[in-house]
């Protein structure tokens, strides 16, 4: 999955999120270069891939998608789990996406010290441009595919991928579906003190609105007055306060 399934597996823990979130970015031993919670993100985010990769759902989206992409299907399916978790999160969550992506756009910016310069460097676009949001359309999912494309090797089959999703969008849903449910019990198992079941599948929700808009106004307004502390200098904050 991509960057919101790892995200919302994480639950409610900050530093497990930011773990989560910048996993592929930190390779082999160099997690322990971070602080404890941390350091667990990132591990249970290479638990979450190695789970993902024997997947029988997962493995289905990816042999559909493989005559576009070959060797970079899994990443395109990873792209296509998240767009089903956000086109449906009213299935997954009690809070809306909006404000659950205000959240965690206001846990970035309080942790942006520990975030590798990578993602430093596209982290005022992402909270620009809604990116988490934007996965819940399919030409948010075809602009991700396009952008990608221009920024590493993946391939530009951006607009044939996004015609294989609508010409086979149920199947392709059936198989995301049952790749959640099998990823929520794993989350569950994984990181029980953190990841609750959602609402939806019988238990209390891991947030609420008003939690999600008093943590964001409270963070949003510290990085505004003091975004040193942050670990945001000076030249980049100009960038995350035309986002914000």
């Amino acid at each position: 999955m991509n960057y919101l399934g790892h995200i919302y597996l994480s639950g409610d823990n900050d530093l497990l999120i930011v773990g989560n979130f910048i996993g592929d970015y930190v390779k082999g031993n160099k997690y322990l270069n971070f602080p404890e919670e941390i350091q667990q993100g990132i591990l249970f985010h290479r638990e979450i891939d190695n789970f993902t990769d024997t997947n029988p759902n997962w493995i289905s989206i990816r042999e559909m998608i493989k005559p576009l992409y070959n060797r970079y299907s899994g990443v395109v399916a990873d792209l296509f789990v998240d767009h089903f978790l956000a086109a449906n999160w009213d299935h997954y969550s009690s809070t809306s996406l909006p404000w659950f992506a205000k959240k965690i756009h206001a846990i970035f910016l309080q942790n942006y010290k520990y975030l590798p310069e990578k993602v430093q460097g596209f982290l005022a676009w992402l909270i620009q441009h809604k990116r988490f949001e934007s996965y819940a359309c399919i030409n948010g999912i075809r602009e991700s595919l396009f952008i990608m494309s221009l920024r590493s090797s993946l391939p530009d089959n951006s607009q044939k991928a996004t015609e294989l999703l609508h010409c086979h969008y149920d199947e392709f849903q059936s198989h995301a579906k049952n790749f959640m449910a099998d990823a929520i019990q794993f989350a569950q198992v994984k990181n029980p003190a953190n990841f609750k079941i959602p609402e939806k599948f019988g238990q209390n929700n891991i947030l609420t609105k008003n939690d999600t808009d008093c943590t964001y106004t409270k963070i949003k307004q510290k990085c505004i007055n003091e975004p040193l502390q942050c670990g945001i200098d000076h030249a980049d904050w100009s960038a995350f306060h035309s986002a914000l």
